[in-house]
């Protein structure tokens, strides 16, 4: 059963007055605990596809059904809720709040909304990313790999069906990259949480179960292994 599906997804966007395609009739659709790498040079689509996937955008036409509901049906407060609870997102920047210590970056989304177990989840999403002991540090007293490994803790502490991840290893070194892909497929296999990541990297597409290369809008192919690993 697909936890996400795309049917003839179509984005336009209005630059100075012209319109711009990023997808064009993209139809796509991802298992529960499917890893799937988004393929391509900047500008293909990748991030637009990552948006509509999350509901963080909509398509012009076509639709997207997230987990049996279709995106574009929902209001505000049920959108808030949808993405609160059932999407989580890595960015290539981190984007971990520079005041707060690990842990209270991690509760964060916990404590917005309202949770009264927000740091023994966090403290938890910690641990299964090898961070709990770096709780109480700061961000910028961690390497980037470690603060990667915090920004998938926040990602996961809502225990959420989708992860979509924006280049999560551009800012990384290969090593580094290849413990946070680990840990990413590990994440799949373990959780069945599906994961989408936007990649122009061969070598972090390798790790997946499904390669989607794109280019100008559009789906070139698309390389699946049998099943999920």
């Amino acid at each position: 059963m697909s936890l996400i599906r795309l049917d003839r997804a179509t984005k336009e966007y209005s630059t100075e007055g012209r319109p711009v395609l990023a997808l064009h009739e993209v139809s796509f659709e991802a298992a529960r605990g499917e890893f799937v790498a988004l393929v391509g040079r900047s500008g293909c689509g990748k991030s637009t596809m990552l948006n509509i996937s999350g509901a963080m955008d909509f398509p012009t036409s076509g639709s997207v059904v997230l987990d049996g509901v279709e995106t574009r049906s929902l209001g505000d407060a049920a959108l808030t809720r949808l993405r609160r609870e059932k999407v989580g997102f890595i960015f290539q920047a981190f984007q971990l709040l520079p005041a707060l210590t690990v842990a209270e970056n991690v509760e964060l989304p916990l404590m917005l909304a309202g949770r009264s177990d927000a740091r023994p989840r966090a403290l938890e999403s910690l641990a299964r990313v090898e961070m709990a002991d770096y709780a109480s540090r700061k961000p910028f007293q961690l390497s980037g790999g470690q603060m990667q490994r915090v920004a998938i803790a926040r990602a996961l502490v809502h225990a959420p069906r989708l992860l979509l991840a924006d280049e999560p290893t551009g800012n990384l070194d290969s090593t580094t990259s290849d413990v946070i892909l680990a840990l990413l497929r590990r994440i799949a296999s373990e959780t069945g949480t599906t994961i989408l990541m936007a990649t122009h990297s061969s070598e972090a597409a390798a790790v997946a179960d499904t390669v989607v290369r794109m280019r100008d809008g559009h789906i070139l192919e698309i390389q699946r292994a049998s099943c999920p690993s």
